[in-house]
């Protein structure tokens, strides 16, 4: 099969303007960034609101190297609704540059499910990273200099909790000391980057309901402590009105198309292992009060993504999944049952077997938040017929619907099945309760998320993280929800427990508080929020054509 670069090249989009009318978004609200891409404008919310819009969500099963498809899944899904003739948008997360250059790769996509320009989404795409990058140092540079010009907040520099970003992946940034070369450049003192993913910035974006809630949030956004132990805010620095402006643009949803002109609303990235994992607020509702079906998706498998999701984005912007669809792979289960990556095209029954306790798991942690899933099997060319049988024998065992797609060598008509099924769905499932009540103990709730999603025993939690739950505890946040930093490969915190572990415990080493976005992060075993490149990055294999294509972006 030709790679997604040579396939993208077969599809010309069309005017960007024809995506907006097929919304029924008014032209006035439409911004142009040339004419395969637009920013619409927050006022096009105030519209008359379609009160027949219904939203799916799109998750999987743990990842693996594999590649489960999600988003290629995602994309076919509603390729697969506008063939039905079906009024459909789709809500999907912006790629980082980190990971793109990286291990992953591109994320707009694969086969005859993507979304384009597929180049420059993947790459700068509209700036919003770069503004919500710059917005992060502006206030990075604004603490050091508070603290070189006088200091009159006492800002103690041994409890700067605020780290500058960069949307790339780099190791040597993670801990580093700043103000170094005399007087003249600063005080010195320890700091570091995270990606730009992972920034609370990030995360208030796609949290707010408008411009001034995220003014808000950037107001109230915890920067560190005085000598004394008083919290000290960003709003005391005075800068969040410059940050609201290189963020003014960036807060406004970007609407692409895919191959077969679904509108699609791409907008924000924070990353599901060490973020929230989802798309922005904005653009979900923008999605569901244009189009009568939304299709968006959470970021890794569903106790990463899924799980924050619901606990966070639902709880804090009042959404509620009519749907939800659980992608899995034959490839990815019989790695999870101990299947080497490189003799996956070989039917293997017993690892199959093995790995289905994986898709078990998931299928229990659907249902915990009331909804009952669909199972959507991403097939490859190597899968074979006997081991489809299996999994469809064990999700007729669950009871849940099963559905064969291929959608990425045959587009929208590869997934019309799982269209049909999903749509028949709908109205099946309850309203969608949360794992804990906001009132439990910060503790209470980590344990519930560790024991009911990841299957844990139990959560340890090291001296640092005791200390971190009383800060916690006296600034009055113990009620604000919990994101979880965890290996993105295991239900557990141990990147190398694949399958469904057992007789684990959830370590839990530091709780960083984002007041702002309004939630907690849990950072548990060696999880890190800045990634490093692996030993043979997709970089390298990265090339401008003469052409003026771009290879090897994929």
């Amino acid at each position: 099969m030709a790679s997604d670069v040579e396939i993208a090249q077969k599809f010309k989009p069309i005017p960007i303007t024809d995506i907006s009318n097929k919304l029924n978004i008014k032209s006035e609200y439409v911004h142009p960034y040339g004419r395969d891409i637009a920013k619409i404008d927050l006022a096009a919310l105030n519209d008359k609101k379609n009160t027949k819009g219904k939203l799916i969500l799109v998750s999987a099963t743990t990842p693996t190297p594999s590649g489960e498809g999600k988003t290629t899944t995602t994309i076919g899904l509603g390729q697969a609704f506008t063939q039905l003739n079906e009024s459909v948008c789709l809500a999907l997360r912006e790629p980082s540059l980190g990971p793109c250059l990286g291990m992953k790769g591109g994320a707009t996509g694969g086969g005859y499910s993507q979304i384009m320009p597929g180049d420059k989404i993947n790459l700068h795409f509209t700036g919003d990273f770069h503004a919500i990058t710059s917005a992060n140092n502006l206030l990075s540079a604004a603490i050091d200099n508070h603290i070189y010009q006088g200091n009159t907040l006492n800002i103690d520099m041994r409890q700067v909790v605020w780290r500058r970003v960069m949307d790339m992946n780099d190791r040597s940034l993670r801990n580093i000391v700043l103000g170094l070369g005399g007087k003249m450049q600063g005080v010195p003192r320890e700091g570091g980057f995270d990606i730009t993913a992972a920034s609370e910035v990030m995360a208030m974006l796609c949290l707010a309901d408008d411009a001034q809630d995220l003014k808000n949030r950037l107001d109230k956004t915890l920067i560190g402590y005085s000598y004394s132990g008083e919290p000290i805010f960003a709003k005391q620095l005075q800068v969040t009105g410059a940050m609201m402006a290189l963020l003014r643009d960036a807060l406004q949803p970007n609407l692409v198309q895919s191959f077969e002109g679904t509108p699609a609303f791409v907008h924000g990235g924070p990353f599901a292992n060490i973020a929230h994992g989802c798309n922005s607020v904005l653009a979900t509702r923008m999605a569901m009060h244009h189009a009568d079906w939304t299709i968006t998706e959470a970021g890794f498998g569903f106790d990463l993504g899924a799980e924050k999701f619901f606990d966070i984005k639902c709880r804090i912007a009042n959404l509620d999944p009519d749907a939800v669809v659980l992608v899995t792979t034959v490839r990815a289960l019989k790695m999870h049952g101990g299947k080497n990556k490189k003799q996956l095209e070989h039917e293997d029954l017993d690892a199959l077997q093995q790995g289905l306790e994986n898709l078990d798991k998931h299928i229990e942690s659907v249902e915990m938040f009331n909804k009952h899933p669909v199972v959507a099997l991403n097939r490859f060319a190597s899968d074979t017929d006997a081991e489809i049988a299996l999994i469809r024998a064990q999700c007729i065992k669950h009871n849940v619907s099963f559905s064969e797609t291929t959608h990425h060598a045959d587009g929208g008509k590869g997934a019309i099945e799982l269209a049909k099924i999903v749509m028949d769905s709908v109205g099946k499932s309850k309203p969608f309760q949360p794992l804990y009540h906001l009132d439990m103990p910060v503790v209470e709730k980590i344990r519930a998320i560790s024991k009911s999603m990841y299957g844990a025993d139990d959560v340890a939690f090291s001296k640092q993280a005791e200390k971190d739950l009383l800060h916690v505890e006296q600034l009055g946040l113990s009620d604000l929800p919990i994101c979880i930093a965890k290996a993105p490969s295991s239900l557990s915190d141990d990147p190398t427990l694949h399958g469904r572990p057992r007789d684990f415990e959830v370590t839990v080493r530091s709780i960083q508080i984002n007041a702002g976005a309004g939630f907690l992060v849990v950072l548990t075993g060696n999880i890190m929020r800045m990634p490093g490149l692996p030993k043979i990055p997709a970089a390298n294999n990265i090339k401008l054509l003469e052409t003026g294509i771009i290879d090897g972006l994929e």
